[in-house]
């Protein structure tokens, strides 16, 4: 079973330009429900591959995206 992470954001349009820009360079990503068990904020997060996690974390640091934080699951 492969193992994933989470992208937490403060908002939707953060998610949704994450989303992109991840599949933009190859990263598979998926829009999901953010598990309670972390947030009751914002209610979509970016699960992704966890061996995905720091090419992610680079890409977004570049778009200068802010984010909640990123946790395995």
């Amino acid at each position: 079973m492969e193992e994933y992470a989470v992208i937490l954001v403060y908002s939707t349009t953060h998610a949704l330009r994450i989303e992109k820009l991840l599949g933009e360079r190859g990263l598979e990503c998926k829009l999901i429900p953010v598990p309670r068990h972390l947030s009751s904020d914002c209610g979509i997060c970016v699960r992704l591959r966890r061996a995905d996690l720091e090419a992610a974390r680079a890409v977004i640091e570049q778009a200068g995206i802010e984010h909640e934080g990123m946790y395995p699951l």
